[in-house]
């Protein structure tokens, strides 16, 4: 491994493309502290810090749902409001609609298949989207800070709140196009996915605190209360920590291969082709996007049922409507068995809404076709688009299964041992497999760095001679 390491700084280009990403993450770093202009930055860190303790209380507030939302999937943070504060989210969620929409419009389509000018032509529209997310997602953030009095008094009115609108809004956007920016300089003169390295440095940002509250509370000499930990439950946490990242991991690089024999082609007295491939089909296919969507979506529940709990409890309304209201206001919270129940539906969902939608098994089997290549045992066409869509079907409900698991145990571990969300999160959720995700992309791309001169890398085990070649070139 240390030799692993070493070997990244004796290949000039490498080591420039590694320093380069590094220093565009510093930069995402020290703009996340730039606080925008007229926020009363004391009673929001208060106001935040007051609803993310509730995370693990049976009535968690919207506030707390939507910055834990925010700190995990936007690389940005609301507990702070900075020119960062909506992160790279908007970009993402442009990125999202684009996707989708090039599974059901014939003009995406064909921009599509041109290649690199309609990808460039995609990529732009993309951009136009951003922007218009930014000032949106804004406006509806600065309204908020101005409903819940947590502007300073001199912006609260007449002109001095039209000029904080506007340069809110402008710096909000500018922050979260800079970083769109940022990502696309990574993609470019650095190593890796740059807005996924973005969202995973707001993640891991986020571990020194979890880290500091777990020492703070650690207790050797008593059993696990509320806000405290014993020895047993650290023991737990850290097997639980390691289990769930080596699951992550082997899902994340988990395939089902299924085999493929090349056509034998005759030319002469020569005979080429015949060999024997495998086509790899991830198991999860889908990736992250599920419980990023039904992460999303579920705030809106619990946020709704209660409004409703409040009104009719102060209302004159009737016995049956009171106890329903209540009863979905208590049980539809984080943790909660409802809350994971719907969770878990919503995941399976959408794991195989968006493996249908990036996978189509009618163009793969015509791409096997062309290529004179098919699947032992059957016909080439719709016999092989029928099986692979069989297999890509039970891949995806193991996948999704496991997704599900993955999603449901930080808001257990929240909810029934007390222990608050930005702990419990580094225990699976959208946030640890990102995090796993990351990190293996970035590590084969070093590999197949290191690897192409001839270098020893991560994965490829130590050579007890050393690097086999030496040039001071390299």
């Amino acid at each position: 491994m240390i030799q692993a390491f070493l070997n990244i700084f004796r290949i000039a280009d490498l080591r420039n493309k590694v320093l380069f990403t590094f220093s565009m993450l510093v930069i995402y770093r020290i703009g996340f502290w730039i606080p925008l202009v007229g926020v009363d930055q004391t009673q929001l860190a208060e106001t935040a810090k007051k609803a993310l303790s509730e995370s693990g209380d049976e009535a968690m507030s919207g506030f707390a749902r939507i910055a834990q939302f925010a700190s995990i999937f936007s690389g940005g943070s609301l507990s702070q409001s900075t020119i960062f504060g909506l992160g790279i989210m908007p970009y993402i969620t442009a990125s999202i609609i684009f996707q989708l929409l090039q599974s059901v419009l014939p003009q995406l389509q064909e921009l599509k298949k041109e290649g690199a000018s309609g990808q460039q032509k995609i990529t732009e529209w993309t951009r136009y989207t951003t922007v218009g997310l930014c000032l949106i997602q804004g406006f509806m953030w600065l309204w908020y800070l101005r409903t819940e009095n947590l502007v300073q008094p001199q912006f609260t009115g007449g002109m001095n709140f039209a000029i904080f609108m506007v340069a809110g809004l402008t710096a909000l956007t500018a922050g979260s196009i800079f970083l769109m920016w940022l990502g696309e300089q990574i993609d470019k003169y650095g190593i890796g996915n740059g807005v996924s390295l973005i969202l995973t440095a707001g993640i891991l940002a986020q571990m020194p605190n979890a880290i500091g509250w777990v020492y703070a509370n650690f207790n050797p000499s008593q059993q696990s209360e509320q806000g405290s930990l014993g020895m047993l439950a650290l023991i737990c946490l850290v097997i639980g920590f390691i289990g769930v990242t080596a699951g992550a991991i082997v899902i994340t690089v988990a395939q089902r291969r299924i085999p493929i024999q090349q056509a034998k082609h005759t030319r002469g007295r020569r005979v080429f082709g015949g060999q024997r491939h495998y086509l790899p089909l991830r198991v999860n296919h889908a990736g992250v996007m599920p419980i990023i969507f039904a992460s999303s979506l579920m705030i809106f529940p619990s946020a709704f049922f209660g409004f409703l709990s409040t009104r009719a409890s102060q209302g004159d309304s009737w016995g049956w409507w009171v106890s329903f209201t209540s009863f979905m206001s208590s049980n539809i919270q984080i943790g909660n068995y409802l809350y994971v129940l719907v969770e878990i539906l919503l995941i399976y969902f959408f794991s195989y809404f968006w493996t249908t939608v990036q996978f189509s098994p009618d163009d793969m089997a015509k791409q096997l076709k062309d290529h004179g290549s098919f699947i032992p045992g059957l016909r080439p066409g719709p016999r092989t688009a029928e099986y692979l869509e069989t297999v890509m079907e039970r891949v995806t409900f193991v996948g999704a299964g496991f997704l599900a698991i993955i999603a449901v145990i930080p808001s257990i571990v929240a909810d029934q041992f007390a222990i608050p969300f930005m702990v419990s999160q580094f225990l699976g959720g959208t946030g640890l497999l990102i995090v796993v995700s990351v990190c293996l992309d970035l590590i084969q791309r070093i590999e197949a760095n290191l690897l192409m001169r001839n270098y020893s890398g991560f994965l490829s085990g130590d050579d007890p001679k050393g690097p086999r070649i030496r040039s001071a070139r390299n």
